[in-house]
């Protein structure tokens, strides 16, 4: 497995498992199963109403707590100062952690105009040590922008749609400016028509991989933390295999190609739905 340092200093795997849509039943299981095919980087949230079973497969792993990276976020319904403090103690509680490693703001959500306070609670909980880095998610050119203003912690990561459909070269771009590491959500364009594509399918062939293993490979080399998630124990851990091969740079660019500028999920200077 390899680390991408952050801005704090602290390691992060580059290669994670994320709980999105994964079942609060089932999540003990299928955070097991990560954890028994090497990941050491679990991502939940509030908002997949997982965290539960999430924390017990961490707790009955018997893998040492300083072993692990678990990041989870704040949803839009609890932003503010007070609300997301409230917020993380929630998390806390559900998990059974006493921190986080990664503790991030879900969506910016313009309309309801509180993510700047939603930060500052942040900041707080950092200064503590009870998250130990903290960032942002869907966060825009606009929206990371009026952050940083009134910032006093850089975000360390800021995780956004990204995958060879909606390659967000200009955000990574400006992400690396400020030092914040980009993290790519539906890496794989959520198994749909991408994965049909022919190239992907003739790059993983001329190294014996997948066309997702070719896809989490390009997300490697383009310097992306990547969070593929499945609940099949198969291409669980087929999607971590990814560390015995590297790609050309033709293939590289075959990849890039792909980009269409289209999303699977809302614009995030759209997005105010709270629910």
């Amino acid at each position: 497995m390899i680390d991408v340092t952050l801005n704090t200093g602290a390691a992060m795997p580059q290669l994670g498992f994320g709980v999105w849509q994964v079942p609060d039943e089932d999540a003990a299981t299928t955070v097991a199963a990560a954890l028994e095919a090497g990941y050491r980087s679990i991502d939940t949230a509030s908002a997949y109403g997982n965290e539960t079973g999430t924390g017990r497969a961490l707790r009955e792993s018997g893998i040492a707590r300083e072993e692990l990276f678990v990041t989870t976020k704040l949803w839009n319904a609890d932003q503010g100062y007070d609300e997301a403090l409230r917020a993380f103690d929630a998390s806390l509680e559900r998990l059974g952690l006493d921190r986080v490693d990664l503790y991030l703001i879900h969506w910016p959500v313009p309309e309801q105009d509180k993510y700047v306070q939603s930060w500052k609670a942040m900041e707080r909980l950092y200064a503590e040590g009870r998250a130990k880095a903290i960032g942002v998610s869907n966060f825009s050119e606009k929206t990371l922008g009026r952050l940083l203003s009134e910032a006093d912690v850089v975000p360390a990561v800021n995780q956004i749609e990204l995958h060879p459909r909606l390659a967000q070269k200009r955000m990574r771009a400006l992400d690396e400016e400020h030092g914040i590491r980009t993290e790519a959500w539906s890496p794989l364009g959520q198994g749909k028509e991408l994965l049909q594509e022919p190239v992907l399918a003739e790059i993983g062939a001329a190294h014996g991989k997948s066309p997702a293993q070719a896809v989490l490979r390009w997300h490697l080399q383009s310097g992306n933390v990547v969070i593929p998630k499945s609940v099949t124990p198969s291409r669980i851990k087929e999607n971590i295999d990814v560390f015995d091969f590297e790609l050309s740079e033709d293939e590289m660019r075959r990849i890039d190609g792909l980009d269409t500028g289209e999303r699977l999920g809302p614009d995030p200077d759209e997005m105010n739905w709270l629910g």
